[in-house]
């Protein structure tokens, strides 16, 4: 039986439709992309779509809130659980906004903040030049190691006794090792600076213990919600208890106004999936399975940025290969496998055409592909870059990529979690009155 959307639309109805074909029949090693579940998906479309709920749950500015507060608070518990955080805002619509809003919380426009530069591995709002970061406050910009690729801990504490910056940010987008928040916290310190940490890309990694979390040593923690966290798309915000009012007004009505309830009820499913031994699991072959294709890469010849991966996470310096990073992109997503092109730390590259790839391994983990996998997985990558100029060869390596996917199909239902210890109201509890 056909559904609304197809009834109503048929040419939306079809691309969505193509759309979910190809994701499944493609290897994606996009970083910063994942799967959700059916519950998430479920959550996200649901009809708090229709409700708007400007304000904070007991302080709304609409009326008819009963459930909607619920749904935030529920949000909002489930993320200081698993996080071990004194406050939880999950209103930012995205990691970017987030960035912005824990930024205005604790400074005034014009102040000094301090991030990695982004051909190192930072973010665009980590005060790069083509932000608004940049424009809205000073910026300075740390860098990593020219011969490891890594974070020197000495020259970020030099820098920031030299500029005095308000803030310090932790955190990266393209960073393939562990980050010492710790070490981070104590440099903000000696120079009277706030540490803001952004793990938008480790946030999933965070709960599961493969990486230290950076709540205990930082003023404000920034992340988005997808990626490895495997929720919808959207940002969040923990802090300790003393900066919670001013990072809840930094978001509203400092940033944004009416939350999207669908995403934060997503929000409220995905935490609860993150917090269960099944994802732990995940959280840890995704990291096995970088470490697995980064072994893998580094035995065909590839440079790696840093020598390997602590994380979800590869960066490949492609110029020992003579092959463009953009150009490498494009074949290997003829070949069905979805990377993106990307700056290196020492390679000076112009960012739409730089000399790098990006891979990482929260979404084949997803779909229960291991070690064994990642080996077929950089073999495929290998061939493309040795025949970059043979379609013939691009496409036996797309039918060869497509056979691997058919075996590992994309779940839809992850984790069934034992919700009968709840440590907030149930909804239908509270709300049996409205129904009768």
């Amino acid at each position: 039986m056909a559904t609304a959307l197809e009834r109503y639309d048929p040419q939306i109805y079809e691309l969505i439709r193509q759309e979910k074909a190809r994701q499944s029949a493609c290897v994606r090693l996009i970083p910063s992309e994942n799967y959700v579940s059916r519950a998430v998906m479920e959550a996200n479309g649901s009809c708090l779509t229709n409700k708007y709920s400007e304000g904070y749950p007991g302080k709304r500015y609409y009326e008819g809130q009963q459930v909607t507060d619920l749904v935030e608070t529920i949000a909002r518990e489930r993320a200081k659980k698993i996080f071990k955080a004194d406050h939880a805002n999950v209103q930012p619509y995205s990691g970017s906004v987030a960035n912005i809003a824990a930024y205005m919380a604790l400074i005034n426009p014009g102040d000094t903040i301090m991030g990695l530069s982004l051909p190192h591995g930072g973010h665009l709002t980590h005060g790069w030049k083509v932000s608004v970061t940049s424009k809205v406050f000073n910026s300075v910009r740390y860098t990593v190691d020219p011969n490891t690729g890594r974070l020197d801990y000495n020259q970020i504490e030099d820098l920031a006794k030299k500029y005095k910056p308000r803030i310090i940010i932790s955190g990266a987008t393209a960073y393939p090792r562990e980050i010492d928040f710790e070490a981070f916290g104590q440099i903000a310190k000696k120079v009277g600076a706030y540490h803001v940490s952004d793990i938008a890309h480790i946030a999933g990694l965070v709960v599961a213990g493969m990486h230290k979390n950076p709540v205990p040593y930082t003023d404000i923690v920034s992340t988005t919600t997808h990626k490895t966290l495997r929720g919808p798309r959207g940002g969040m915000l923990l802090c300790k208890a003393e900066h919670a009012d001013k990072v809840d007004k930094s978001v509203f009505p400092g940033m944004q106004g009416g939350p999207h309830m669908n995403t934060i009820a997503a929000i409220a499913v995905a935490l609860a999936e993150a917090d269960t031994p099944e994802f732990i699991a995940y959280a840890r072959q995704i990291v096995k399975n970088a470490k697995a294709l980064a072994e893998k890469l580094l035995e065909y010849g590839f440079n790696l940025s840093s020598g390997g991966t602590d994380n979800h996470l590869i960066l490949i310096d492609l110029r020992n290969k003579n092959v463009p990073g953009k150009k490498l992109a494009k074949a290997l997503d003829r070949a069905k496998i979805e990377t993106n092109y990307n700056t290196t730390p020492m390679a000076p590259d112009h960012p739409a055409n730089p000399s790098g790839l990006r891979l990482g391994t929260p979404s084949v983990t997803t779909r229960g592909m291991k070690e064994d996998q990642m080996h077929l997985i950089a073999g495929f990558i290998n061939k493309v870059v040795e025949n970059i100029d043979n379609e013939a060869v691009i496409e036996d390596v797309s039918k060869e990529v497509l056979l691997l996917s058919s075996q590992f199909p994309v779940p839809e239902h992850f984790i069934i979690p034992n919700r009968d210890n709840q440590d907030v109201p149930q909804p239908m509890d509270t709300l049996t009155p409205w129904l009768f």
